[in-house]
């Protein structure tokens, strides 16, 4: 198993940097929790212009074909610098789409192309994994399976109450029936996991960021005419969180490495669940999650609690921190997938 980035792939990850580092995502964020979309609007086009949500589409549908190490390192940088909307649905969807293909009403071919150009901002929720959609309001479609049934909702409720603003949550029901049966079952789990392993991808993100800033902040903050850095203590916990995120990167890559090769099982009809890919994709989530959780408790501390304003940018990072550790997946229904082995009995429940 490979875990080193080659040269082009490193390459399309600097590339990415340098695109968001001009973007002023930050703001973007801003607007886009108050319900101000155009700014995340632009920044989602400009993402779609290096080909990033091509890579969860299959090149006869417009895309790039399954990339899942490229679309794991695209989402890392999607979260270092807090990209809002439904990105991770959105590339769940394509998954999900794909894996029914066009047999139902050509569900497939009608909205991968638009997904892979750009054109088409998708809400996905699985009613399995908690009642909320995200951003549904803003999305051009929400895709909702409930069971075995998946429709496409016409309408959502009320935005609620998040921890992080720019995650706009809301409840969808009804709608088209667009397939049914166990083929959206087995579908919803692949997608399902797809998101897991994007959220994770995101949340390594978000820990380095906050490391980064964290560090760059205990450099230049003085106390008794030195720099806080250079207390022992504060020292040792930043190598708390560095530890935390260098033992969670390997397990992210090596899930998106495992997810490419379920995936190729399942199209030799070996069964994606027999596998034990989802195992992988949860540990790297619980990894993950908990490494920018500890990113975020440090940096809010050794900022000397300056990150709950919100006029301070570290703000941002540290809402999405938390509400990235409970999606699609808290840390204890991740561990409780790892202990349900390679091929669960059924669909699981879970609730946030």
């Amino acid at each position: 198993m490979r875990f080193l980035l080659d040269a082009e792939q490193a390459e399309f990850g600097r590339t990415l940097g340098r695109l968001l580092a001009a973007a002023d995502v930050p703001a973007a964020v801003r607007a886009w929790g108050t319900g101000d979309s155009a700014p995340g609007h632009a920044v989602w086009r400009r993402l779609a212009g290096t080909g990033v949500f091509g890579l969860a589409v299959p090149e006869k549908h417009g895309g790039a074909g399954f990339l899942p190490v490229e679309l794991t390192l695209s989402f890392v940088e999607l979260g270092r610098y807090a990209v809002p909307g439904p990105a991770v649905e959105t590339a769940a969807a394509a998954v999900l789409l794909e894996r029914l293909g066009d047999a139902d009403g050509g569900l497939a071919g009608t909205w991968l192309p638009a997904i892979a150009a750009g054109d088409a901002m998708v809400s996905y929720a699985d009613l399995a994994h908690g009642p909320y959609a995200l951003d549904a309001a803003t999305a051009d479609v929400t895709f909702l399976v409930d069971g075995d049934t998946l429709r496409a909702c016409d309408g959502c409720g009320p935005v609620q109450p998040s921890v992080d603003p720019a995650r706009r949550l809301t409840r969808c029901a009804g709608g088209a029936v667009l397939a049914s049966g166990p083929a959206v079952w087995a579908a919803a789990a692949q997608a399902a996991d797809t998101a897991r392993l994007l959220t994770a991808a995101q949340a390594l993100g978000v820990g380095r960021r906050l490391l980064d800033d964290t560090v760059a902040y205990v450099k230049q903050r003085t106390q008794f005419g030195v720099a806080v850095g250079s207390f022992q203590a504060v020292k040792h916990r930043l190598a708390d969180v560095l530890l935390a995120l260098e033992f969670a990167e390997p397990l992210v890559y090596g899930a998106a490495v495992e997810w490419a090769g379920a995936l190729q099982a399942d199209t030799a009809n070996h069964g994606y669940g027999a596998t034990g890919a989802g195992i992988g994709v949860a540990m790297a989530k619980v990894a993950a999650g908990e490494a920018a959780y500890t990113a975020a408790r440090a940096a809010l501390q050794l900022h000397g609690a300056l990150g709950y304003t919100d006029e301070l940018g570290l703000s941002l990072w540290i809402r999405r921190a938390r509400a990235l550790r409970g999606a699609w997946g808290t840390p204890a229904e991740c561990r409780a997938r790892v202990l349900a082995g390679p091929a669960p009995a059924g669909p699981q429940i879970f609730h946030e």
